[in-house]
Order: C-alpha cells, then structure tokens, then sequence
C-alpha cells in the first residue's frame, strides 16, 4: 500500500474485532513512525501502550472516574474551545448526527448517545490503546509534533491492516490515568488511540466524515495560470 493509499483509506474506527494484537507488531509499527518528523528533533513524546489486564484496569478506571463525575476531570488543556465558531462549530455538528444517525439513537435518547459516548473508554473493544504524554513545558508547536506522530503511527498501522481511533476523549480522565501510570507533575496525557482489526460488520464503521473542498481551505498565490 502506499502512502496515498494509505491516507484516502484511514478512517477513525469505532468498532474493533476482539483479535489480540501481537507485540512484535505493535512494536513494529510503533519503530517506524518514530521517524516522524519532530521540530528541532525534540521528539517531545512518550507513549505508554496497554493490552490485557492493563487496558482492562484503564476501562475500569476511566468507568470509575466517570461515575464518580459524569463532566470529567478538569484540567487545563481542554479538548476543545469554550466556544467552536462557525464554520468549525457545525462540522463537529455535523458528524456527531451522522454517526448517531447510522447508529439508530434518535437525538432524545440521551442514554443511547451516552452509552455509545462511554465506548471511548473502552477503546471501542480495540485489544490495544496508546496513551501520548508530553512534557507540560512543551509548547504548542510540540504538541502539533505529537500529533504528527499520532498520524504515523494510524499510516502505519493501515499499511499493514491494522484500524486505529484517535481519542481526545480520554482527557476527560487525564488526572486518574495520570496517577495510574504515576508520572511526574511535568508530565501529562495528551489524549489515547485505539489499534486493533476493524469489525467491517459494525454500521459504525460505515461512517464517512466530509472534508471541505480544496478551494475553501487553501489559497494558492503566485503561479502561473494553467
């Protein structure tokens, strides 16, 4: 496969088949996107990788935590801004009634929607999850490096027919995942991602995002008119 391929055919998958994930290939992969690229070669990342009864005792956690506060844990690097504008806000509209809409849960069943909500905190049944911690002195640019990272791995990971689900949402429980895995105060979660084989059988997985034409999001200045 390649990387075009590879790009068109990426998608966030939110149904993963039970089939465990070998280690050697989960290491495998992980090998080569430590080749993405890194400003200054900081490579501002770490990664923390669990399976069996580790990425159970995570499920179990961020359940616990929820429980205990269904608005999750503040923290200081919210998932998204206080407010999304136009047209940001109606995209993220957009695809949360789309995926609902597959799924069957009508807009007022609140449990519905929340039930699906709390399958990011079972990595959607993937047997792996990655966590990305960076260091909080980092600033914005090191974090768009761990994104790049985060986009390799998934590259990597469809190359070799593997699904991934990249999950801001497990900043909702940063601060249990963080006492969890006990890292230093210097030290927080960026967000987790899901890895194992896609169930092509789950209506979830049939959801195709749009992205806005070419012409809406860049301005070309300076060449020759065709």
């Amino acid at each position: 496969m390649n990387v075009e391929t590879a790009v068109k055919q990426r998608k966030s998958v939110r149904a993963f088949k039970p089939d465990p994930v070998a280690l050697d290939e989960v290491r495998a992969i992980l090998d080569i996107a430590r080749a993405a690229p890194s400003g200054g070669n900081l490579q501002p990342w770490k990664m923390i990788v669990v399976s069996g009864a580790e990425r159970d005792a995570v499920v179990a956690l961020a359940q616990k935590a929820l429980n205990e506060n269904p608005r999750g844990e503040a923290g200081e690097f919210p998932i998204y801004p206080a407010e999304v504008k136009e047209p940001h806000r109606s995209r993220r509209y957009k695809v949360g009634e789309d995926m609902y809409q597959i799924l069957g849960i009508p807009r007022e069943d609140k449990l519905g929607r929340l039930g699906q909500m709390s399958r990011n905190y079972q990595f959607f049944g993937a047997p792996v999850g990655i966590f990305f911690v960076i260091d909080r002195s980092m600033g914005h640019g090191q974090w768009a490096h761990v994104g790049m990272l985060m986009q390799t791995i998934c590259l990597v990971a469809e190359a070799r027919g593997l699904a991934t689900c990249m999950q801001e949402a497990w900043a909702m429980v940063r601060q249990s995942l963080a006492r969890h895995f006990e890292l230093p105060d210097h030290e927080v979660i960026y967000c987790g991602l899901a890895l194992g084989y896609e169930d092509k059988s789950a209506p979830i997985n049939q959801l195709q995002t749009e992205r806005a034409p070419l012409d809406e999001i860049a301005i070309f200045k300076g060449f020759e008119a065709a």
